[in-house]
């Protein structure tokens, strides 16, 4: 029997990670990593894959203009563009360091430029950067370019200048366009502005626009969201992200400091705000993709996910799958399947290192046989819905205590139990970030006993 959706609500919003890695961040093992065991995963990922599939290079360009409250990400909050060719430059040393470490020539099937604000930077700063890059590179013939646009700074020039450098797919940050949403969260863009950079974009040629919707926001009603996907929908952007507020006022830094806790939607309200949300988009012909996000039947994201060849890692859900994911920059995680590394945090300490001529790893993770194992699994719920054990490879001795586990979600009609697969139903797809966690081992090992991740819901 299924239960009202506000009970499952209630049961099931409890702290979770959000997945874009297995094992997380807070439970690698940072004491059997080394930056010599990062470098043989990444030239042992290279060797398998660079000829046949080529690699993925995400850039972190860290600066910001002004705080944006509910960001998580790591930022510099600054007004002195002078701050730009300092940070190319030591963007393209690390490229150096690691080409250095490379027996051939990288093949790079897709680039994403993420941030912090990555149309803070001037348009010949950008150039800069991608033309270093691809300088010591062969493009796949298949490859995906794609930056994080801010309405308010993005210039047609912006948009011209990387499209002639292969890029044809962009990101705008939207949020709610109600100005009282905005003011609280820091965050002031007019529907003029998203409108005239989408329109720009199609102009010139992109073939995938994607605007970033956010609910759960303060002082959000269902009105504000209803209203926002309305707009959205008459731009018509190719993808959509809609995400729930990850609302993590402990995390010291991120200036969430515009509103108090109460002005912040709840439990039954916010799961209204997704619902609705979501009703609305599927009436507007977008088709749910894996978790919290939505494309037309045009985008190569749908596409992917039919085909069942979506994949998801450090940057989000991607249609190109590659084994070797490079990260450049301040903070930037990079993945060779086999080993994650993350680059310092602090502008100073990731100069610093790049003065040594060191790769600008602080900390990483080596996945046993067992991570890779839950990996798929987790992989597999969060781009297809669903996972099966069936192959001896994918069972493990703790299998039986999650299935006692996923019995109970199934009585809670989240998803259909096989002899040896899972389906995740309709009802369920809200709630896969709990799925997984009934997978992740080293959570259930070792639950954290302070608040390291936001609520599910």
């Amino acid at each position: 029997m299924l239960k009202p959706a506000s009970s499952l609500v209630q049961k099931y919003n409890v702290p979770g990670p959000r997945y874009t890695s297995y094992p997380t961040v807070p439970y690698w093992e940072e004491a059997s990593f080394s930056r010599e065991a990062w470098q043989q995963s990444l030239q042992r990922a290279f060797a398998e894959s660079n000829a046949s599939e080529g690699i993925s290079l995400y850039i972190h360009l860290p600066f910001c203009e002004s705080l944006c409250t509910f960001c998580g990400c790591h930022k510099r909050v600054t007004k002195r563009h002078e701050v730009e060719q300092p940070y190319i430059q030591a963007v393209l040393k690390e490229w150096d360091l690691y080409c250095q470490l490379l027996p051939d020539r990288p093949m790079i099937k897709e680039i994403h430029l993420g941030g912090g604000t990555p149309t803070f930077f001037s348009v010949a700063h950008l150039q800069q950067l991608i033309q270093g890059i691809l300088g010591k590179a062969t493009v796949a013939p298949e490859h995906e370019f794609s930056f994080e646009g801010h309405p308010n700074n993005t210039t047609r020039e912006h948009l011209q200048a990387l499209f002639d450098l292969g890029f044809r797919r962009v990101s705008y940050g939207v949020q709610d366009y109600n100005e009282k949403v905005q003011k609280a969260i820091h965050r002031i863009q007019p529907y003029e502005h998203v409108q005239r950079v989408t329109e720009w974009a199609r102009d010139i040629g992109y073939t995938s626009i994607s605007h970033d919707l956010v609910f759960g926001l303060p002082f959000q009603n269902l009105d504000d969201v209803l209203n926002t996907i309305q707009q959205t929908t008459q731009l018509n952007p190719d993808r959509l992200a809609f995400y729930s507020y990850a609302h993590v006022p402990w995390i010291k830094g991120n200036g969430q400091r515009g509103f108090k806790d109460d002005d912040v939607p709840k439990d039954e309200l916010k799961r209204t705000l997704y619902e609705e949300g979501k009703k609305k988009l599927l009436a507007h012909g977008y088709h749910e993709i894996g978790m919290d996000h939505f494309a037309l039947k045009s985008d190569a994201m749908y596409q992917a996910f039919q085909q069942g060849s979506l994949h998801r890692n450090f940057m989000g859900y991607t249609a190109s799958k590659t084994q070797l994911m490079i990260g450049l920059g301040l903070s930037s995680i990079s993945d060779s399947w086999y080993s994650f590394a993350q680059n310092e945090k602090t502008l100073e300490d990731y100069y610093a290192r790049l003065e040594q001529n060191e790769i600008p790893v602080f900390r990483g993770h080596v996945l046993t046989a067992e991570d890779l194992m839950i990996r798929r699994h987790i992989l597999n719920l969060m781009c297809s819905f669903q996972t099966s054990w069936a192959e001896p490879e994918m069972q493990f001795p703790e299998l039986p205590e999650v299935l006692k586990q996923l019995e109970e979600m199934q009585e809670d009609g989240l998803l259909t139990l096989f002899e040896d697969h899972l389906q995740v139903t309709e009802q369920g797809k809200p709630f896969v970030r709990n799925i997984c966690m009934a997978f992740d081992l080293r959570l259930k090992r070792k639950v954290p006993s302070t608040r390291i991740f936001s609520m599910t819901i």
